[in-house]
Parts: C-alpha cells; sequence; structure tokens
C-alpha cells in the first residue's frame, strides 16, 4: 500500500506539473484586448514599393491597397520565436473585357536579412485566366527559430517582408487598375520549436545602428528597432514552457525512481537467515 501510496502522489505531482504547463502556454497564445483594437482593426489602406518604404502592418489585420498592375506592393509585420506565419493575399482584377490574356501572380516572403524565404506549404504563385476575377495566394512559412548557424537559412525573430507583384501578363495590360488584399497571422508553436541560443538583438530595421530616437515625453531615447516589435514584446532568448515540461520529466523520473527503490529493496532481513549468522 505503501507503494502504491507512493506512485499516486508521483502521478499526481506530474500532472499538477504538467497542467502548469499547459496554462503558462496557453496564457502566452491568448492575446489580450486593448482599446484600439477596433482602430487596429482597419489596417493601412496603402503599401510601399520597396523593402525601405514597405508599409507595417500587425498579425491578424488585413491590409489593402490600390495600384497599378506591374507595381511591386510592399507591407512589413514582426514574427517573432516559435511562431510560423501564414500570408494570404487576394488581388482583384481589372474587368475581363479591357485585358488581352492570363496573368501570373506571385506572393514572396523576405526575413530582415531580406533573404526570401520558402514557403512550407500554400499557392506562392497562381495563374488567373484571363476572364477571372480576382486570384488569391497564400504562404506558410517555417517556424521562426531563436538562433541559426550563419550558412544557415533558417527563419530568425525580426521582420518579415510581404512582396506581392504580377510577374507574367501581356504587355498591353501594364498598368491597369488592380485591388490588393493582404492579411497575416501567426501561430505559436510552443516550446518544443525552442534552440539553445539567441540572437543579440531580432533582426529589423535600423538593430544595427546606434541612433536612438527620443519617445514622446523626450525623457529617455528608445532604439529605432524597438518601433517594429510586436505586442507584448520579443521573446528571444526568455524562458518557455520547455522548461516547465523538463522539471515535470525531471520530478517524474525522480519520483518513480525513489517509489521503484522502495518496492525493491524488501521488508529486511530474510527470514531463511538465522540470528546468530
Amino acid at each position: 500500500m505503501r507503494t502504491v501510496r507512493i506512485l499516486t502522489t508521483a502521478v499526481l505531482a506530474g500532472a499538477g506539473l504538467l497542467g502548469l504547463a499547459g496554462g503558462a502556454h496557453a496564457d502566452s497564445a491568448t492575446p489580450s484586448p486593448s482599446a484600439s483594437a477596433s482602430t487596429d482593426a482597419a489596417g493601412p489602406t496603402e503599401a510601399g514599393t520597396s523593402f525601405r518604404t514597405a508599409t507595417a502592418v500587425k498579425p491578424d489585420q488585413p491590409a489593402t491597397a490600390d495600384a497599378s498592375t506591374g507595381d511591386y506592393l510592399y507591407w512589413v509585420l514582426p514574427v517573432d520565436v516559435a511562431q510560423r506565419a501564414t500570408v494570404k493575399a487576394k488581388v482583384t482584377l481589372p474587368p475581363a473585357a479591357s485585358r488581352h490574356g492570363a496573368a501570373t501572380w506571385r506572393l514572396d516572403v523576405y526575413d530582415g536579412l531580406r533573404r526570401r524565404q520558402a514557403c512550407q506549404y500554400g499557392a506562392q504563385s497562381r495563374t488567373a485566366a484571363a476572364d477571372a476575377g480576382a486570384v488569391e495566394l497564400s504562404c506558410t512559412l517555417r517556424t521562426v527559430r531563436s538562433w541559426a548557424e550563419p550558412w544557415a537559412n533558417d527563419p530568425l525573430p525580426g521582420s518579415y517582408y510581404v512582396r506581392l507583384t504580377v510577374v507574367d501578363l501581356p504587355q498591353e495590360d501594364l498598368g491597369q487598375p488592380v485591388h490588393a488584399e493582404v492579411e497575416a497571422s501567426v501561430a505559436d508553436q510552443g516550446g518544443a520549436q525552442a534552440v539553445d541560443g539567441s540572437l543579440a538583438a531580432p533582426l529589423v530595421p535600423g538593430a544595427g545602428s546606434a541612433t536612438a530616437k527620443a519617445d514622446d515625453a523626450g525623457s529617455s531615447p528608445r532604439p529605432a528597432a524597438a518601433l517594429a516589435e510586436p505586442d507584448g514584446g520579443w521573446s528571444s532568448g526568455r524562458w518557455n514552457d520547455r522548461w516547465l515540461w523538463t522539471a515535470a520529466g525531471g520530478a517524474l523520473a525522480a519520483l518513480a525512481g525513489i517509489a521503484g527503490y522502495r518496492a525493491t529493496r524488501g521488508s529486511g532481513r530474510p527470514a531463511r537467515i538465522p540470528p546468530g549468522a
């Protein structure tokens, strides 16, 4: 009975630690409501034309832009460690009567080093028929890592640039008006995606610059890189629920070892051995 009680205690302790880990993960993944949520939901109504002029958007914030066929449209958003970003775009095309053939549109995503990131899945490029009214694209990136080897092309935390443009169409269709809609979402993959090591700073514009920018109060300067951080700040290098799972596993292993020792050590001196032996 004593062994059963020990094993029961071990199971309950492990369940409590795992429940704490799940609760911490749920708390970190649930966004807190803000007073400006309705304002942010509107989103920008124009896009940049280069990396330097990219329009900033937040995750789950729709962005729109009216442009001409052949323009390069750019947006930028922050993506943090252990997050997987999915970008979706919809282009409303000119009337079919004014077009001269099919057009191929492409959606590309670049990281803070302006390296094009491959899509795990999604229709990154599509060809719209001459009579199509719209074309939809999507790209789901790999999970962002906190650190990578210099030779690797792993996605790292920082700014991610979305570029939308047409790559193939009849020459006569250049310059026709189009309407673009873009929205990016991020999903937290948890501590299972964590790796050892972290960047000194996220890959955002101005991260390598020593220039500081004063805030509204004018009391303390603020680095330019901090202006493009996600809600709640960057989590690169901070602890995550991987630590809780490790602690839970260690506690369960220790308790199981104690229970096994108590179950196998016996009750004392064997009865078959004489007292004077």
